[in-house]
């Protein structure tokens, strides 16, 4: 496997960005499985980390599948895949249904990893956004859109393994991608990984507590 878990992975990563270091970066991770990721990033980079928080908005048949994602912040940024809600046949009632649900998610997730956390300032700044891996990218579009929002000098998207057609799309969203691993055929993220455990919630607000609030 590339990876023998998600620190290794990256530390890989972290190697690949060092360029960033002293470009004032700040280090965005989508949780849970991103936060190990991320953690390793901003230890070698000497940047903040923060949380991206972003659910995807589920097929109610076929929760695996996104008919769109939603993520957290001042307002919510909702990203719809109009060729999956057309195919599976799904009302605008049934769409508002689950996104609603996947908000109350991201609240939960906020308070429990957050609280009162002050958050890391992005504007002006170099912001590199890290997960495990990227399959449909659904949720990864979301959390780039907010983040743009938020006026980065440059927005960087590090990911350790993706499918090629994934990352295609992605590319115009970003001012930078760096791919450790891009495969046509892809499969599933775990498939990378020796070890591919879900990661619980304290493991994430311990990450979190190695990088004190405000921090450069």
């Amino acid at each position: 496997m590339p990876f023998s878990n998600r620190s290794d992975a990256g530390r890989k990563l972290a190697s690949a960005l060092g360029k960033y270091r002293d470009q004032d970066p700040v280090v965005l991770a989508l949780p849970r499985g991103g936060v190990p990721v991320a953690a390793e990033v901003a230890a070698v980079l000497s940047a903040p980390l923060d949380l991206m928080i972003v659910r995807k908005i589920g097929v109610p048949s076929q929760p695996e599948l996104a008919m769109g994602a939603v993520v957290d912040g001042e307002t919510p940024i909702v990203v719809r895949n109009e060729e999956v809600i057309r195919l599976s046949g799904i009302a605008e009632t049934e769409f508002k249904f689950v996104c609603d649900a996947e908000m109350a998610e991201i609240e939960r997730r906020r308070r429990r990893y957050l609280g009162h956390r002050e958050r890391a300032i992005v504007t002006g700044r170099t912001a590199i956004v890290v997960d495990d891996g990227i399959a449909t990218g659904a949720t990864t579009r979301a959390a780039l859109q907010a983040v743009r929002r938020r006026k980065p000098r440059q927005l960087v998207l590090a990911i350790p393994v993706a499918p090629s057609d994934t990352l295609a799309e992605l590319r115009d969203e970003v001012d930078d991608l760096i791919c450790l691993e891009e495969h046509a055929f892809f499969g599933a993220i775990g498939n990378y990984y020796d070890d591919f455990q879900q990661i619980s919630d304290e493991e994430v607000i311990t990450l979190l507590n190695r990088f004190p609030p405000g921090a450069s």
